[in-house]
């Protein structure tokens, strides 16, 4: 029996949580329905009678990429780098590290394009990036097509970075905030779903900027 598959319907799949949506050979997506898998990051697995094949929409995405997070720092938040690739590394996050991975005195827009370029290739679905303050790698990470980086100084940033700007990349303070606040935004930020609806609406407000003003 052929089903319909709106915008909507993944909207809704990915408010709950899902990251890995079943689609029969019989199933119609709509246009905008694919334009939002695609955005969202989800799998897709094809069913059809005699297997399950897992692929995602781009083909260069593995269903694991929803498990696996980009992370880079420059010097001064090298040791909190470490601190949070274990944490993840602990959650059964595949960990692709950029760099820095001394205190040596480095640039920071290295590692902030290198981390959101990940992202940005899809062979990621997020990315963390640590600096002195949070500032400067959200500015380098944002100016590639598509990237959300949102610099988080406490839960709630964190929580409204996800559930409203469905932000893919984290930037942290190294410099500006205590090691356990650190931890606390970074279990809020991966705790988070997208809430979708008005906040969708906002995000292509967004995107049309970037399409018809960006060169």
């Amino acid at each position: 029996m052929k089903k319909l598959i709106t915008e909507l319907d993944v909207l809704k799949f990915a408010k709950a949580g899902g990251n890995v949506l079943p689609i029969s050979e019989d199933d119609i997506v709509t246009a905008l329905a694919w334009d939002q898998i695609k955005l969202l990051g989800i799998a897709i697995v094809k069913k059809n009678s005699a297997e399950n094949i897992p692929f995602t929409i781009n083909e260069i995405e593995q269903s694991q990429t929803v498990r696996s997070i980009a992370i880079g720092s420059d010097h001064t938040g090298f040791r909190i780098k470490n601190i949070l690739s274990k944490i993840l590394s602990d959650k059964g996050y595949e960990i692709i590290d950029v760099g820095t991975y001394d205190e040596k005195s480095c640039d920071y827009p290295d590692f902030a394009f290198a981390v959101a370029r990940k992202v940005k290739e899809r062979s990621v679905k997020f990315g963390i990036i640590i600096d002195a303050t949070g500032i400067p790698s959200a500015i380098t990470a944002n100016k590639l097509k598509g990237i959300r980086a949102s610099t988080c100084y406490n839960e709630f940033s964190a929580k409204s970075s996800r559930e409203h700007n469905n932000a893919n990349i984290l930037v942290l303070g190294a410099k500006t905030l205590g090691e356990e606040t650190i931890k606390s935004i970074l279990e809020t930020w991966l705790n988070t779903n997208f809430g979708g609806g008005r906040h969708q609406a906002r995000l292509n407000k967004i995107t049309d900027i970037e399409n018809n003003h960006l060169t």
